[in-house]
């Protein structure tokens, strides 16, 4: 069954794109909880980061390279969040690994 978010990159359910190449794609969060909070999906599915194998050493390194240049293009130069959610105690809600890049406000610690 696919996920949510496999949906999106299938184009089966639009969103907003703010990014897309051949590893992944970024969209607007529906639910931002900052200014900036963009969802970087990579298009090979992979569960959870906990699921994450060896060999998607160089997509996950991509996730976090796509992230810091989407966080340049926006001009976060203040600073930003990186987040992974990763079970149902990390608050992930998709089983699909993905990253919220978060700015454009002064973000609180600790998160949650």
């Amino acid at each position: 069954m696919k996920t949510l978010f496999q949906k999106i990159i299938d184009r089966e359910i639009p969103a907003k794109l703010a990014h897309e190449d051949e590893h992944c794609i970024a969209i607007h969060d529906i639910q931002p909880q900052a200014p900036v909070h963009l969802l970087i999906i990579p298009r090979q599915p992979i569960a959870r980061l906990a699921a994450a194998a060896p060999g998607d050493q160089a997509l996950l390194g991509h996730l976090l390279l796509t992230a810091q240049a989407l966080a340049k293009t926006l001009k976060l130069d203040a600073g930003y969040r990186i987040v992974i959610n990763n079970g149902s105690h990390g608050g992930e809600s998709v089983p699909h690994l993905h990253i919220h890049l978060l700015g454009g406000r002064q973000l609180a610690w600790p998160p949650g």
